[in-house]
């Protein structure tokens, strides 16, 4: 008999916890939230995780005897710290080992991105709609710009720990000096703040993505060039992406990934910079909203051994 799944979505602003049924059954028995107060340190983090594990389990009965972890950054795989998380307590922190430490349990970590890409491979749009898809590449579009990879239903970390980081590929200088110290990242290019940056070097106004689409949809100028920025590079972007990988599915998750440009220009745009003669790959949108998450950290432990530690 299979263990009920327990996922827990660990996020700056709130730490949201979810017990599933099973793989086969995501139904939640339940989902609930805290804040994370990450500005009070890593270890009053640990203590919020630990009051949400034990919320969780007063609620419904259930003790658990995994847990996966989605979180901000990634475990580097052999210092076995944290490392490129926007949470920045976390960084340098063996997060996984103090888990494991306060509640006596195993534990497996995996970035946001796999969560993501993970949940709309057993749950959401790739289950629906591509079943036999083996490789799944998760992109989430938003504030930064991260990707996660699925290989037969599992998440594919990579020897580094950095699987799927298309994000910090090298696109073009004009995107400027990025966060981690290298110049034109995908990123600097193509995520939400760097498209309002590019509008508001246009035209001298801050305005949000929102608007700039809003502008672009009545055929405004400079929204119409930041637009147009954002599907040649998505393009090109991805078009690396796939002549190393060449997954099944693409699924764009975040904000920039509601932009429609982005599933025809976009796809367009790629055509002139895949190594073949043209692009057939499917790439959609996300079902599962929130969800994807929390349901992807609870997807984590579904395929372990029972004697996993």
């Amino acid at each position: 008999m299979s263990l009920p799944l327990w996922g827990i979505d660990l996020g700056g602003t709130k730490i949201e916890g979810v017990i599933l049924p099973s793989l086969n059954d995501p139904n939640p028995i339940i989902r609930t939230r805290i804040d994370t107060e990450s500005a009070k340190g890593y270890n009053h983090i640990l203590g919020q995780i630990k009051k949400l594990v034990h919320l969780m389990q007063e609620q419904t009965g259930i003790a658990p005897q995994r847990i996966g972890f989605g979180t901000p950054g990634v475990l580097d795989p052999v210092l076995q710290t944290m490392k490129n998380c926007n949470s920045t307590a976390l960084n340098g922190m063996p997060l996984k080992k103090d888990l494991e430490e306060m509640l006596n349990i195993p534990v497996t970590l995996a970035n946001d991105a796999n969560c993501f890409a993970l949940a709309e491979t057993h749950w959401g749009i790739v289950k629906e709609k591509f079943p036999t898809a083996a490789v799944v590449f998760g992109i989430i579009m938003g504030s930064g710009v991260g990707g996660g990879i699925v290989i037969n239903g599992k998440a594919w970390n990579g020897h580094h720990g950095i699987a799927g980081e298309w994000g910090h590929n090298h696109l073009d200088d004009s995107g400027g000096p990025c966060y981690c110290g290298k110049m034109g990242c995908v990123e600097t290019v193509i995520s939400g703040p760097a498209l309002q940056k590019f509008y508001a070097g246009l035209t001298g106004n801050n305005l949000s993505l929102k608007e700039i689409v809003l502008l672009y949809q009545h055929n405004d100028e400079a929204a119409t060039k930041t637009i147009q920025r954002l599907t040649h590079y998505f393009g090109k972007a991805v078009s690396v992406v796939i002549n190393l990988l060449d997954p099944d599915v693409i699924v764009v998750g975040g904000g920039v990934g509601n932009i429609d440009a982005l599933y025809n220009n976009g796809r367009e745009s790629l055509k002139k910079f895949i190594f073949n003669n043209r692009a057939d790959v499917p790439i959609v949108k996300p079902s599962l909203g929130d969800s994807a998450g929390v349901f992807g950290a609870a997807a984590l432990v579904a395929s372990l051994p029972d004697n996993y530690q």
